[in-house]
């Protein structure tokens, strides 16, 4: 049965990524509301499947989109980290559990508050058969500093002043501050680890899909047809045997349309996906293969880009969170897989807080149950009435769809304009990183999953002047308690922070949340082995996928 009030404020939601192309429009919304809700299906979180029976040929998996790039600066989102997560590798590992552990820095050392030393993993090899040195981890960390690079994860490095080989296996990074998420970031894209020849080398065309990668994961990148496909080839000289890739090759191959990849996996020509279609889920629940549910560190949010109209009023923004049916969005777009949310963040990156404090971390939020009264009269309060908003969307998903029509007439439930704009999917990615595209656009959903174990991450990028806070929020108070957070080493410490400032974004909405959904997997009946975790952008999943 779906929860309606808890302790923590939660109820049941989701949302599932998928890519289709279309001409952009602008359009007003009708005033539909969603149905009312059912009962939520039952799932359960799985850890880790079934161990496979042993190695596997090949199998073929499909990916929603085309990865926009394979340069680790540049690969920011499910499609390119799908596949890069099995081909090249960071200092530090990210598990399945969201831990993290050495990977290519066999250990490392925080000796003074503003340096962290890394001493790099011996007899590690790139995929050409080169050794790995501490002047390759220099070369590939030194690109996130290049403004000609214009790598997508400056954000972690924002902080440093110098990256040095300091020993003949030693690398030391020295931060102008004391920076506890630096060394978080090292196990995902931004710790990435690639061949200084290779960078050299390929330039302009490095992580396309003529220059490809040369990195030292279980996998190396040997075929990448665009518009097609990718093919990843085990690399039998890899350094870690406890994730000696089980299948002989990997063959990822782009499906934007929902259906023809729920068709596809239903037929066996593709063996599994990640981020199924929900209207899919009890499809691929009737045949022989497996429907996996598990760990997200993904809410699905509405991100306020324009604090200068209405919604700069956060009595506005608590009535359009207020007149928003999020139970009912849930059931008409996602079939109520997951759970609806009132915070920025999920338990799952919590992990080194006590549990004191993250109880407290979502103890007390405010719920903003659905009451189109009260918030009409918010609207009133503020002087709002009648003025308008704009809602930036795509056709990406029928759960975007819904949310948009959703939202809109929410807002005209409440006695604002709105009017939806719907614009190609590439189009909606430039609304993440080109503020020209966030001109004339109030608010647009997001799925803002955290590449480190820590909530700072998140509430990090909502400080003034953050290049992610795309609506230019900004409280003083909740900028002091961040900074301090970001200096602050202790985990439960720097987590006691981090729940103060949750408090802080509940109660002033810089985005508003809407719901969390658990990371699906599909292994049909020829594989298994994947550990079902969001973690597969950053982790090795495919390495331990073999014969079922």
């Amino acid at each position: 049965m779906p929860i309606t009030r808890s302790r923590r404020g939660r109820t049941r939601g989701a949302l599932i990524v998928s890519g289709l192309a279309a001409g952009a429009l602008v359009l007003t919304a009708c005033t539909a509301a969603p149905p009312t809700p059912t009962a939520a299906p039952e799932f359960e979180l799985t850890s880790q499947t079934t161990a496979p029976s042993g190695d596997i040929d090949s199998f073929t998996w499909a990916s929603y989109a085309e990865p926009y790039s394979l340069d680790y600066a540049h690969a920011f989102d499910y499609a390119d980290n799908q596949v890069l997560s099995n081909v090249c590798e960071s200092l530090l590992r990210l598990n399945p559990d969201y831990s993290l552990s050495p990977a290519l820095a066999e250990s490392f050392s925080n000796p003074t508050p503003t340096t962290w030393v890394y001493e790099i993993r011996d007899g590690v090899t790139f995929h050409d058969g080169s050794p790995l040195t501490a002047a390759d981890v220099v070369a590939s960390m030194q690109r996130h500093l290049d403004p000609a690079v214009g790598s997508f994860w400056y954000s972690v490095y924002q902080n440093v002043t110098s990256i040095e080989q300091t020993g003949d296996r030693e690398v030391t990074v020295t931060t102008a501050i004391p920076d506890s998420q630096f060394n978080q970031g090292m196990g995902g894209a931004a710790g990435v680890v690639e061949s200084a020849a290779t960078l050299a080398e390929k330039g302009a065309d490095y992580g396309n899909s003529t220059g490809l990668v040369n990195c030292t994961g279980p996998f190396e990148l040997t075929e990448w047809k665009s518009g097609e496909s990718i093919t990843l080839t085990r690399y039998d000289d890899y350094w870690d045997d406890s994730l000696r890739a089980k299948s002989g090759e990997v063959r990822f191959v782009f499906l934007g349309d929902p259906t023809a990849r729920v068709n596809a996996m239903k037929s066996g020509d593709v063996d599994g996906s990640w981020m199924l279609p929900v209207d899919g889920i009890p499809q691929l629940q009737a045949t022989k293969g497996e429907v996996s549910f598990g760990l997200t560190t993904a809410v699905n949010d509405l991100v306020i880009s324009n604090l200068d109209g209405p919604l700069g009023d956060v009595r506005v923004r608590r009535a359009l969170l207020m007149a928003l049916d999020r139970e009912g969005i849930l059931q008409a777009g996602a079939k109520g897989y997951g759970e609806v949310w009132n915070a920025l963040t999920t338990d799952s990156v919590w992990g080194g807080a006590s549990d004191e404090t993250r109880d407290a971390a979502f103890d007390d939020l405010e719920e903003y149950p659905h009451d189109v009264e009260a918030a009409k009269k918010l609207v009133e309060e503020a002087g709002a009435t009648g003025q308008k908003i704009v809602f930036a969307t795509a056709p990406i998903t029928n759960e975007f769809n819904v949310v948009s029509q959703a939202t809109v007439a929410a807002a005209q439930s409440i006695g604002l304009e709105a009017e939806i704009k719907t614009v190609t999917p590439s189009a909606y990615t430039a609304l993440f990183s080109d503020p020209s595209a966030r001109e004339g656009v109030d608010l647009y959903l997001t799925t803002w999953y955290l590449s480190s174990p820590d909530p700072l991450e998140m509430y990090a990028v909502l400080r003034t002047g953050e290049f992610s806070n795309y609506g230019g929020w900004s409280d003083p108070d909740f900028d002091a308690i961040a900074n301090e957070a970001v200096g602050t080493e202790d985990p439960d410490a720097r987590a006691e922070l981090s729940s103060r400032l949750q408090h802080i974004a509940n109660q002033e909405l810089p985005w508003l949340p809407l719901y969390t959904t658990p990371m699906t997997a599909y292994q049909g009946e020829r594989i298994t082995g994947v550990a079902p975790s969001i973690a597969f952008l950053y982790f090795p999943w495919a390495a331990t996928i073999g014969a079922r």
